[in-house]
């Protein structure tokens, strides 16, 4: 028998949150855990470092248009069938990579490893937004993002511990047990959340289409975009800012590193503890002026003469002030489209990535050695987010 759906107080049971926090987790491990096996790659196939690198842009195409796809399957054809057919693919693509005889398979298999495992990732916000409502489904999402912070944080460093004894291909089979326990935790624990009734209402295509009518929905993905869009600048660029601008060693930046994921899930979690006393939409709103105001600062720091260590404050402060914004926003961009709720968790998806792909080569355009191109786009995104949150409050309900 499937666990109940939800405990006494109307929240999401434990054996279901656990499930969904495994779903939103276990694919992003797949480009984490990886990692340091490019160099053993590149060895074992004699292949170029930019030919190694496209077993990862493989991915994170597929990731983001896996999305969009089982966003649209989930809502015409219920939750449950696509996310089992996505958890049988991304086993499948999983063996198939760490079975790759050569550089061509690898990258094949990577990229339907991201599109399979999309459908964890897209059909748990959709399940969230089944079983939830209002302020309860702002707490979840928050709690679910917070836990499932923690994996990629710790990812690399498990990651670096396996790959030698393992190799690579060892990783792979790491995954595909990963998966394997994903497949029997969604069999046995979660059952269908999206009544017949709501389904089958219009096309594939039709569920997006239906997103652009719903300004709000609008308003508060692009919320969770630009806010996303500060995270990624700080994180492509974070390698070079702490080590070569203000000279960590690279067990300082791990330390640093760790410390600012360890604020950005602390602000997670405090979140959804107020969230139901203070409510999603206030909470943005205090948030953003913050996110806006510490990268200003980064911004001065950065172009100011003065010891270039203290560039970690600011930062520090507008990672944490991330925390507060992704869940919130996210649940009320999907509270806006509950009929199309897996469309909506596509699209919040497939933006994600977008916004990543092209912030992350701009944060080093000025070269190693400065901290001012990531600052200024950490500045222009957070003052997007203020721009939105601005109009969202003047904007009716």
């Amino acid at each position: 028998m499937p666990a109940p759906a939800l405990n006494r107080n109307g929240g999401l049971s434990t054996p279901w949150l656990l499930v969904l926090v495994f779903l939103a987790t276990t694919a992003p491990l797949s480009t984490d855990l990886y990692l340091p096996g490019f160099p053993r790659i590149q060895q074992e196939f004699a292949a170029a470092a930019s030919g190694v690198q496209l077993t990862l842009t493989g991915f994170l195409l597929g990731m983001a248009f896996g999305q969009l796809a089982f966003g649209s399957l989930s809502d015409r054809f219920g939750r449950l069938r696509p996310l089992l057919v996505g958890n049988m693919g991304v086993l499948t693509a999983s063996a198939v990579a760490a079975l790759a005889p050569n550089l061509e398979v690898l990258v094949a298999a990577r990229f339907f490893q991201g599109l399979f495992g999309a459908a964890g990732i897209v059909i748990a916000r959709a399940v969230i937004v089944d079983l939830t409502k209002g302020p309860e489904t702002a707490r979840t999402m928050s709690l679910m993002m917070t836990v499932a912070g923690v994996a990629p944080a710790v990812a690399p460093s498990i990651g670096a511990l396996i790959e030698g004894p393992i190799g690579w291909r060892g990783v792979m089979w790491t995954l595909a047990v990963l998966f394997l326990l994903m497949l029997v935790s969604v069999s046995t624990v979660l059952r269908e959340t999206r009544p017949p009734e709501a389904r089958g209402g219009h096309s594939l295509l039709g569920g997006l289409a239906q997103l652009v009518r719903v300004p709000r929905y609008i308003g508060f993905a692009a919320v969770f975009a630009t806010t996303f869009a500060v995270m990624m600048a700080y994180i492509s660029a974070s390698p070079f800012v702490y080590q070569n601008v203000m000279g960590f060693s690279a067990l300082g930046y791990g330390v640093l590193f760790g410390t600012n994921a360890v604020g950005l899930i602390s602000a997670g979690y405090l979140s959804s503890r107020i969230v139901r006393r203070v409510g999603p939409e206030r909470i943005i709103a205090i948030a953003v002026p913050f996110l806006l105001a510490f990268t200003v600062l980064v911004l001065v720091v950065a172009v100011l003469p003065v010891p270039r260590w203290l560039l970690a404050v600011p930062i520090w402060c507008a990672v944490t002030t991330v925390g507060f914004v992704m869940g919130n926003s996210t649940a009320l961009a999907l509270d806006a489209v509950r009929h199309v709720s897996g469309s909506g968790s596509a699209m919040l998806g497939f933006s994600q990535f977008i916004f990543g792909a092209a912030v992350s080569p701009l944060s080093g355009i000025a070269g190693e050695d400065t901290a001012l191109p990531m600052a200024v786009i950490m500045l222009v995104a957070a003052s997007g987010s203020m721009v939105l949150v601005s109009l969202l409050r003047r904007a009716p309900a």
